[in-house]
């Protein structure tokens, strides 16, 4: 018999992509395609210096489109500063946008997207399907290994009135093609390498469990854990090697292409919480939270996490016992974050014991804990939080 994840129904959304070297290259032919008049290029101040927004402007000029960039994006980007994108992008009279950047450029630019054509506040689309109109055409050129914004029905912003996160999720953000070039990374410091591969990691990691997963999602978040676990380490260590530098893009694009259609689970929820209230980068915060999550919820996906720890090295787990199998994989897990020195503690962070029930009734509410494969209640996040400070 067929197990309940093959015979349910499931959706699978992506955009066109284009993988390899020199895709970024391909931006101004795209915004041809689109017959775009005017660009808003949406990017960072650490990715102009890197020189890849010059790159999208010199091919728009060849193209002879015109364009205007934005680049006032933060970390963790701010419901303020997608409403200011938008003002821009109306003032300029913009119809199409290209999204160069990590996570937060690309979650920026599809919130300026839907404002732009919803004519509301971007708080306003918090949940799941809330977007009516979609945005423009929006081109997206990803510059880490982590994101995956740029093929996701997910945005992630900041409000910074409430402190929280919000997560909008609609296939109306997944943008219209993702050009998806290895080369950027080689201008990624070892830290947001380092901690946006354990978000990659983690997307794959969650979206396997997922009680939302199919298949196809299992397809590629294995093949991303595959990919992530074997060259993650060596990548930081020989950050010039095209080749892992390859491969650590590519999990993080079967990474997104999992979640994405599996949605994600506990870790993000606490960890959007995180970074919502304290701004800690969203990957550092994943690779605290992981471990003690997995341990969580072991019980209610052994199978699958056996899957996992397979993958990140644990030998014949199948001759364990369910409590020797998730000390196992808690293990690797453990060396996979030493060997990216990303096992640290919330409390050196700075976070205080009497901030967690904030932190958990904030995880409660998001989306992502819908698809956790088990349904914690406020005081078990609140001990996830306890146990993640020490």
């Amino acid at each position: 018999m067929m197990a309940d994840t093959q015979i349910n129904l499931r959706k699978f959304v992506a955009p066109e992509f284009i993988f390899g070297i020199d895709a970024r290259c391909l931006a101004g032919r795209y915004a041809q395609n689109f017959g775009a008049s005017k660009v808003l290029i949406v990017s960072d101040p650490g990715v102009i210096a890197a020189g890849w927004t010059k790159e999208m402007t010199e091919g728009l000029e060849s193209a002879k489109i015109p364009f205007h960039v934005f680049s006032a994006v933060t970390p963790n980007p701010k419901a303020e500063e997608v409403m200011r994108g938008a003002e821009e992008y109306e003032k300029e009279g913009c119809d199409a946008i290209v999204a160069v950047g990590g996570g937060s450029p690309m979650d920026c630019a599809k919130g300026i997207g839907i404002v732009s054509t919803n004519k509301k506040h971007i708080l306003e689309f918090e949940g799941v399907d809330q977007v009516s109109e979609p945005g423009p055409p929006l081109i997206c050129v990803p510059t880490t290994a982590g994101s995956s914004a740029d093929v996701s029905q997910f945005a992630i912003i900041t409000d910074m009135q409430r402190r929280v996160k919000i997560t909008i999720i609609s296939k109306t953000l997944v943008p219209d093609v993702s050009l998806v070039d290895p080369l950027t990374l080689t201008t990624v410091s070892r830290d947001l390498a380092a901690y946006t591969g354990m978000d990659a990691l983690t997307h794959a990691l969650e979206a396997f469990v997922s009680n939302a997963a199919s298949p196809i999602t299992d397809l590629f978040a294995l093949e991303g854990i595959r990919l992530m676990a074997s060259s993650l380490v060596p990548s930081l260590e020989h950050p010039e090697d095209r080749e892992l530098r390859t491969r650590t893009m590519l999990a993080s694009l079967y990474a997104g292409l999992a979640f994405s259609n599996a949605s994600l689970g506990l870790v993000h929820a606490m960890a959007h919480s995180l970074g919502g209230y304290s701004d800690i980068a969203h990957g550092q915060s994943n690779a605290i939270l992981v471990s003690h999550v997995v341990g969580f919820n072991f019980e209610m996906a052994e199978e699958k996490y056996q899957a996992i720890g397979e993958l990140l090295g644990v030998e014949e787990m199948s001759g364990l016992r369910s409590e020797e199998k998730k000390e196992a994989l808690l293990a690797a897990l453990g060396r996979v974050k030493k060997a990216i020195n990303l096992d640290v503690n919330l409390r050196a962070l700075g976070v205080k014991q009497e901030e967690i029930p904030r932190l958990a009734e904030n995880a409660m509410s998001d989306p992502c804990i819908a698809t956790n494969p088990r349904r914690p209640t406020k005081d078990e996040i609140e001990r996830l939080y306890e146990q993640a400070l020490l």
